[in-house]
């Protein structure tokens, strides 16, 4: 008996999950294939959230806000364009790893300027 409600107030916990955590919003189809297709996306991004809680031992709202500090800025200069992500904290880069995905690239845009357009610039 005891289990049964351990395992009710999981399915409500994840429920609640899926509406605030996801901002999953009521969705009106009116085609059943629709409806089919939403129901079994909501169904796994439950399951990737649930893999995700699993493996690290925290909480999505944890993972969410830890991951969620990594940041991508975008530079530019007289040498040209940039974009580069935050370091990794090392509670990041072991949810990455726990997760098996690889960390996004360091520098991820690097676009200098054109020879001309440094001449027309100076």
């Amino acid at each position: 008996m005891a289990l049964g409600y351990t395992q009710l107030a999981e399915v409500e916990r994840a429920w609640r999950a899926l509406k605030t955590d996801l901002d999953l919003r009521p969705m009106y189809h009116r085609k059943a294939d629709r409806i089919t297709a939403h129901v079994l996306l909501c169904w796994l991004a439950l399951l990737l959230v649930r893999v995700c809680e699993v493996r690290c031992g925290r909480t999505w709202r944890q993972i969410h806000q830890e991951m969620d500090r990594l940041q991508r800025g975008e530079f530019e200069g007289p040498a040209g364009r940039f974009a580069q992500r935050t370091e990794l904290t090392p509670l990041q880069a072991n949810i990455l790893k726990v997760l098996e995905i690889a960390p996004p690239p360091r520098f991820q845009m690097i676009a200098p300027v054109a020879p001309e357009a440094a001449r027309v610039a100076s």
